[in-house]
């Protein structure tokens, strides 16, 4: 297995980006309470994490935040998980049931996540119910369809191969179809990762005391935009390390998901 060598072309844009943010807010170009600076930033992170300095109500918070957060969109990712991917494949393989599921998932895919929220309120009270709804709708559509278009795209030809073979039933699903489609399906489970990951905070800001997106919330309520940008910036570091603990969870799976997102 060959090791991934540090590239430093990537670091070319945060560093870029962290230089053009020191220099408007050092020479005032951009005022304090609209954009803090990097260095003020990164104290009410280390206060965020830890409460050394006590410079905002959530010092010393951040890890209880971060565990609520994560645990509604690992939850809400796994339950679109055990909807996405058996739909996915029962329409991708058999023509009949795409015909009758896809265009009504198609039309409900159509209305924007901000329009279910006032319903998400009606149908689960206002807390850890709509928001955990939020984020499972959200997560499902990316598996299910790129789970749907894997299935669908296993040539007919290597299906035949395999009765050839000897496989049924589930064995041929297990030895030729899932991993024929599984690149496919790697590539929505990241997609609907991610997507969780951005209505965490949809969900958040409707009545939840704890988490990374009331954090933000309330950093806004109080003018406080320093430890919004730090719960942001908390949210995208997990995200990123969630991302990268799916793909080798993936690349465990299947070989043939590679690293760097070429696959998945």
């Amino acid at each position: 297995m060959k090791t991934k060598r540090f590239d430093p072309v990537g670091w070319i844009v945060p560093v870029l980006v962290i230089a053009v943010w020191w220099t408007v807010t050092q020479f005032g170009i951009v005022a304090p309470y609209q954009l803090p600076g990097p260095q003020t930033l990164a104290r009410v992170l280390v206060d965020f994490a830890t409460g050394w300095y006590g410079l905002t109500p959530y010092a010393g918070t951040m890890f209880l935040h971060l565990w609520h957060s994560l645990y509604r969109v690992l939850t809400g990712f796994a339950l679109a998980v055990v909807l996405g991917l058996p739909l996915g494949f029962a329409t991708g393989r058999v023509r009949l049931l795409r015909r009758l599921f896809d265009p009504f998932l198609g039309l409900i895919r159509s209305v924007p996540g901000i329009g279910w929220l006032p319903i998400a309120i009606v149908w689960f009270g206002v807390g850890e119910g709509n928001t955990r709804f939020l984020i499972t709708l959200a997560a499902f559509f990316p598996i299910y369809l790129n789970t749907m278009q894997g299935a669908a795209g296993v040539p007919d030809l290597t299906v035949r191969a395999g009765r050839m073979l000897g496989a049924r039933g589930l064995t041929l699903f297990a030895t030729v179809i899932f991993p024929a489609a599984f690149a496919q399906i790697a590539v929505g489970l990241r997609l609907g990762l991610g997507v969780a990951w951005a209505y965490l905070v949809l969900g958040e800001v409707t009545g939840v005391t704890e988490g990374l997106g009331a954090v933000m919330t309330d950093g806004r309520m109080l003018g406080q935009v320093d430890i919004v940008l730090a719960a942001m910036i908390v949210i995208a570091i997990a995200g990123k390390l969630t991302d990268w603990l799916l793909c080798a969870l993936c690349r465990c799976i299947s070989p043939t998901v590679r690293k760097g997102g070429r696959n998945a």
